[in-house]
């Protein structure tokens, strides 16, 4: 709670299942009011978390700090004539996440932003896969992605989803305006609210028989397709 009240950047926190005294009380309280990540779980979860005595509540203190949506898109477009962001639907592997990072950062995003609940946590192994590029990418957290999507249109900034339920493919899409690229989770992909609320869909052509790719690389292709296409604009 103290860490809480010090507005230290924590990602998630592990409650034991079954407590009930009046400060576990308190601290869910304060979980809600401040929109944390939290999960309910067997004691042999948290044992393996930390060798410390935890006292049935672990946190996961962020590594980074997180910038907030409107002044991180105010600063982009004040700075830059033709911003690219990415968005994180609920994306839920921190290794998934880590390589997305890189790439982020290989192909000049100016911003990531993902949801405050169900997405992954920014940890060491996060940082270790995104080889530093954590440390270089501004990432912003929302209440809700859907949001995000309103706020970056408003900005003038067009909302292009990833998705396969579409006709288009990338190579039917203009990405040399500002743009803001949605990628959805690993098992369910983009939400149906986020689509609806997206400016255009595009999908990866697949001519194999497997139907999908890493969400990881599917990201990388399509954040290529807009670097191809702004250096030949």
């Amino acid at each position: 709670m103290e860490a809480i009240n010090a507005n230290e950047p924590i990602d998630k926190i592990f409650i034991q299942r079954g407590l009930k005294s009046d400060l576990y009380r308190e601290l869910e309280t304060t979980i809600r009011k401040n929109q944390i990540n939290a999960s309910y779980v067997p004691i042999e979860k948290l044992n393996r978390l930390t060798k410390n005595n935890h006292q049935g509540v672990v946190a996961n203190i962020s590594p980074i700090t997180f910038h907030e949506l409107e002044t991180l898109v105010e600063n982009i477009i004040k700075n830059k004539k033709n911003p690219l962001f990415l968005l994180l639907d609920q994306l839920s592997d921190v290794r998934n996440f880590g390589a997305i990072i890189r790439t982020a950062e290989c192909t000049g995003v100016d911003g990531i932003i993902i949801q405050k609940k169900g997405a992954a946590p920014v940890t060491a192994d996060t940082i270790k896969t995104s080889a530093g590029a954590a440390f270089k990418v501004p990432i912003a957290k929302v209440d809700h992605i859907k949001d995000a999507v309103f706020y970056l249109q408003a900005s003038g900034i067009q909302v292009i989803s990833a998705t396969e339920k579409t006709d288009n493919t990338i190579y039917d899409i203009s990405f040399t305006a500002p743009s803001a690229i949605v990628m959805g989770a690993e098992d369910r992909g983009i939400s149906p609210s986020v689509l609806k609320a997206s400016d255009h869909m595009a999908k990866l052509p697949l001519l194999g028989e497997i139907e999908s790719l890493n969400v990881s690389v599917a990201c990388a292709v399509f954040l290529y397709e807009a670097v191809r296409q702004r250096f030949h604009s």
